[in-house]
């Protein structure tokens, strides 16, 4: 047994009630205004990615599995690479790529042995350091799905 068919309005997306579709926003700035542009400029540009990275090495120089992987005589040069790394694939400055050349992520990150533990360790600090920015939930949601499809493709020892 079928019911009557329920109109869908036509296909402009008016509901069949009439009533003219409201647009949805995703993203929410201050004031309530939509959000737009790079998340390089939604969650603060440079400052907050500079924070971002301190706060993630404050991490890692407390871990004993990675912490031997960075380069403690050039930690502020650590620092700035990720900082700049980073501003870069979120729509800041291309300083990163005009003083480095293009990123090679795996290339230069194969010297390392990146172990799945070595990469949750990774992990743990870097979500701290996220979690630390209190960002709105959607713009935390894509850094991190980045951050996390990363850290998974720089891990090159399974043993």
């Amino acid at each position: 047994m079928t019911g009557p068919a329920i109109p869908l309005g036509p296909p402009t997306g008016e509901p069949a009630s009439g009533v003219p579709a409201q647009p949805v926003t995703l993203r929410v700035g201050l004031g309530g205004a939509a959000a737009s542009g790079s998340l390089f400029d939604r969650i603060g540009g440079a400052p907050t990615f500079d924070r971002l990275v301190r706060r993630f090495y404050e991490g890692v120089q407390q871990d004993e599995v990675i912490w031997p992987m960075y380069p403690a005589d050039d930690l502020d040069g650590a620092v700035w690479r990720l900082s700049q790394f980073l501003q870069q694939y979120w729509g800041g400055p291309s300083t990163y790529s005009e003083q480095r050349g293009h990123p090679r992520l795996r290339m230069r990150h194969h010297p390392f042995r990146i172990t799945p533990e070595a990469r949750e360790h990774w992990l743990q600090h870097m979500q701290d350091a996220v979690e630390s920015l209190d960002l709105a939930p959607l713009d935390e949601a894509e850094l991190w799905a980045y951050l996390d499809r990363a850290a998974h493709a720089m891990t090159n020892a399974f043993d």
